[in-house]
């Protein structure tokens, strides 16, 4: 790929420093991902700009007027602190004509709500728990007779286990109701409530457009988890750096698959990403109950890309370092068939 000028979106308060040395793992933590994108990009040899945005599409338009740049690396999650509008980002780079890396705004839309996606899986025959929805400002009344406890509670339209917690697994109607109106007050989001799946936690990350790469599954695991806690990916587990040592938080490649999960996995994993049209790169998180079952719990169009997370690990294992990561990510980016190339 030749050399290009790259414009990467991030939010203004991940914009890292130049340089990590002398921080401690506390404070370098939140925005490593960033970190990782400039210097990874920045190794092949492209220009490379940084941009932190905040809530002024105008930044965004006057950057790309400024540098005039071959490709926008979006790392952006969110646009005035709602998930959802992530769509409305990408929408806008349409719109002005600039090829991007990532999903297109169709597939981050379905993606990002967790109940929408839902119902187009069980269109499609994919196997999901049974969910129910509560809007915000409504509160919980009775259980939907489709519904066993127990359930885990989550935000509808935020990802990175926003308000996830051990908490979060509910076993009757009054804690079903406090958790309800938790994610509601303290995330501000719509609340969904899903069976929940004992089992494996795995994930399987799928890279391209029309035709797909699917990496190898990674699963979760834990060595020290409390008595009576529940293995699952709370924002503690995937951000809290001590308590992930504290509980001996591990992943790596899901071993014991057995032949027949190993090959319907990965097909699997295709049907979900075009199912949701999705593009670019994404990760598709599942449980596997004691049956063997896999059951689809979210795709995330919007993983983590730092190096020597599971992305990327699960990536290297497959004989793509980091940095050709990138690269295969940017060369998807411009080879998308956006609506405005005809």
């Amino acid at each position: 790929m030749r050399r290009l000028r790259i414009l990467v979106l991030m939010h203004a308060e991940l914009v890292p420093p130049d340089s990590l040395e002398g921080l401690p793992e506390e404070e370098w933590n939140r925005w490593k991902m960033e970190f990782d994108v400039l210097a990874g990009l920045e190794s092949l040899g492209h220009e490379v700009i940084g941009l932190g945005v905040e809530d002024d599409l105008r930044v965004i338009r006057n950057a790309i007027e400024a540098h005039q740049p071959h490709l926008v690396f979006n790392l952006l999650m969110h646009f005035h602190d709602a998930g959802v509008y992530d769509s409305a980002v990408v929408s806008y780079l349409e719109l002005l004509r600039v090829p991007y890396t990532g999903c297109n705004p169709r597939g981050l839309l379905l993606a990002g709500d967790k109940a929408l996606s839902k119902k187009v899986l069980a269109y499609h025959r994919i196997n999901a728990p049974r969910f129910a929805l509560w809007r915000r400002g409504k509160q919980v009344q009775r259980l939907p007779s489709r519904l066993r406890f127990p359930l885990i509670v989550k935000s509808a339209s935020e990802h990175a286990s926003t308000g996830i917690s051990q908490a979060s697994i509910v076993r009757d109607l009054d804690q079903l109701a406090e958790r309800v109106a938790f994610v509601h007050r303290s995330v501000g989001t719509d609340a969904i409530a899903e069976e929940y799946i004992e089992g494996r936690e795995v994930t399987i990350s799928v890279l391209g457009n029309e035709r797909l790469t699917v990496f190898p599954p990674w699963e979760l695991s834990f060595d020290s988890l409390p008595r009576g806690a529940e293995p699952i990916a709370t924002a503690r587990v995937k951000w809290d750096r001590k308590y992930q040592r504290k509980v001996g938080v591990h992943t790596g490649r899901a071993e014991d698959l057995g032949p027949e999960l190993e090959q319907r996995l990965p097909r699997l994993a295709r049907r979900i990403f075009r199912a949701l049209d999705l593009s670019g790169y994404a990760r598709i998180d599942l449980r596997i109950d004691a049956e063997g079952r896999p059951w689809v719990l979210e795709a995330n169009p919007n993983p983590d890309l730092c190096f020597g997370e599971d992305f990327a690990e699960s990536a290297e294992t497959t004989g793509i370092p980091y940095a050709t990561l990138l690269q295969r990510i940017c060369g998807l980016g411009l080879g998308y068939r956006a609506p405005w190339k005809g």
